[in-house]
Formats: C-alpha cells, sequence, structure tokens
C-alpha cells in the first residue's frame, strides 16, 4: 500500500477517538514502517547518486537492506509495542503503535514479490502474495483503485472531525498524493 493511503487509513482509524495530538500520533505511527525505505533509497538515490535500477532492483533485495526492513515491519515487535501501550493505557502511544501495526496488516496480503519478513526476529519468512499493491501483472489494476477509495473515504472521515487546519491541509496533500501516486503506478511506471 501507497505512505500516503496507509497515514490517511491509519490517522482516521487510531485517531477516531482522540485528541489532534493522538491523530499526530497516528500519522507518525503509520509512517514509521516505510522510513528505513525513504532513508536507505533517498541517501542512495540523491547523496550517493546510485542509479533506480540498482536501489529498486538490486539493493532493496539485499540482505542488510532486508534485515532493515524486518526489523521496523516485524508483526511481533509491533505486537509486543501496541500491547505495552495498551496496558499502559497512553492514548497516543495506543495510536502510534495501533498504527504501525496496521500499516503492517494492510501490506502484508499487498505485496506479491517484494514484502517483509513480517515475523522477525522468528523467522526470515516472506509472504508472497498473490496480489500487488503497484504490479499490473498482480492485480493493480483492480486493487490500487480500492486502496484510493479507502484513502479517499479515510480523508472524508478525517475532515468531519474539524481536527484544524494544518492536519485538514496535510489531509488534503495526503490525499493528492494517494491520488497521484495511483495513477502514476498504473498509467506510467508498470509494464504489463
Amino acid at each position: 500500500m501507497n505512505t500516503p493511503a496507509h497515514l490517511l487509513i491509519g490517522a482516521a482509524v487510531m485517531g477516531r477517538k482522540g485528541s489532534r495530538s493522538v491523530v499526530w500520533a497516528a500519522i507518525v505511527g503509520a509512517l514509521l514502517p516505510d522510513v528505513s525505505l525513504y532513508l536507505l533509497a533517498g541517501s542512495a538515490l540523491y547523496v550517493f547518486g546510485i542509479a533506480p535500477r540498482i536501489v529498486f532492483d538490486e539493493l532493496y533485495f539485499s540482505d542488510s537492506w532486508q534485515t532493515i526492513f524486518a526489523i521496523d515491519n516485524s508483526f511481533l515487535i509491533w505486537g509486543v509495542l501496541f500491547a505495552l501501550a495498551l496496558w499502559r493505557g497512553v492514548p497516543w502511544a495506543i495510536a502510534l503503535t495501533g498504527a504501525g501495526l496496521l500499516h503492517l496488516c494492510l501490506d502484508f496480503p499487498l505485496h506479491h514479490d517484494d514484502g517483509r519478513a513480517h515475523f522477525w526476529p522468528v523467522s526470515d519468512w516472506v509472504f508472497e502474495s498473490p496480489v500487488s499493491y503497484w504490479d499490473r501483472r498482480q492485480g493493480a489494476m483492480w486493487l490500487a483503485p480500492l486502496e484510493a477509495a479507502a484513502a479517499s473515504l479515510a480523508a472524508i472521515a478525517l475532515w468531519q472531525r474539524r481536527l484544524g487546519g494544518a492536519l485538514l491541509a496535510l489531509v488534503a496533500v495526503l490525499l493528492v498524493a494517494e491520488i497521484w501516486i495511483v495513477r502514476q503506478w498504473l498509467f506510467f511506471f508498470i509494464d504489463g
């Protein structure tokens, strides 16, 4: 699932009964599982000038990158953190860890050949889903519009909560980004 959709859905679900700070925590939590990818790919592409083909066809699948992705995409780690947040009863921590865990739950069935080892450190097994959120050869032509629709519904739910100008502006930017990304995946960047 695209990162803007994760942020919108995470904020709508995990911030539904909270204050603005809880919604912000949910947005951060929904982002955290993707941060390592942005840092690694961004530095490889823009700091070190490595070609995109090498970054996404080789480095992405390297043992070192996959280990980092396994850590920040582990159901076990996020599950323990979520359980601790629930036990302590801290609303912002529940929203943050819950949105991170929701991110993983949404990603797990939507990665065909680019999934993560979601059960690290117990297992390095990677689920290869029959569908992909971005690859037209694996169903993205029907799945991506569903993702965009879910993100749109999440944005509408967030707008209806009247959370203040900064959050509403971010919601609008995220929705526009989600629709733009889905358009790019489906019509410009994918062979199939």
